[in-house]
C-alpha cells in the first residue's frame, strides 16, 4: 500500500475509535478520571495523525536534500584568532599547575 493508502486506513479505524469512545463515554459517563484520560488520549492521537498526514504530504514527493553550505578555501583572518587560547596549553601568560 502507498502511504496515502496507509494513512486513510489509519484515519478509518481513528474515527471508528473515537465513535466508540462516544459511545462508551455516553454509557459510562465523563466525569471518571479513566473516561477523561481515554478521551484526552484519543484525542491526541488525533492530533498526532494530523501531523503525520501534514508530514507526508509534504514529503511524499522527491526527498529532500537539505540547503548546502559552501565554505571557502580561503585562510580565515589571524586576527580572529588573537585573544584565544592554545587547546590544551592554557593561556600565554600562565603556567600549568
Amino acid at each position: 500500500m502507498s502511504v496515502h493508502e496507509e494513512l486513510a486506513s489509519v484515519q478509518r479505524s481513528l474515527d471508528d475509535l473515537i465513535r466508540s469512545v462516544g459511545r462508551l463515554e455516553k454509557q459510562l459517563g465523563s466525569g471518571g478520571l479513566e473516561m477523561r484520560r481515554v478521551r484526552s488520549d484519543t484525542n491526541h492521537l488525533r492530533e498526532s495523525v494530523a501531523l503525520l498526514r501534514e508530514t507526508a504530504v509534504t514529503t511524499a514527493g522527491a526527498p529532500q536534500r537539505p540547503d548546502l553550505v559552501t565554505i571557502s578555501d580561503t585562510p580565515y583572518d589571524p586576527s580572529l584568532w588573537v585573544d584565544t587560547d592554545d587547546e590544551g596549553l592554557g593561556a600565554h601568560d600562565r603556567r600549568a599547575p
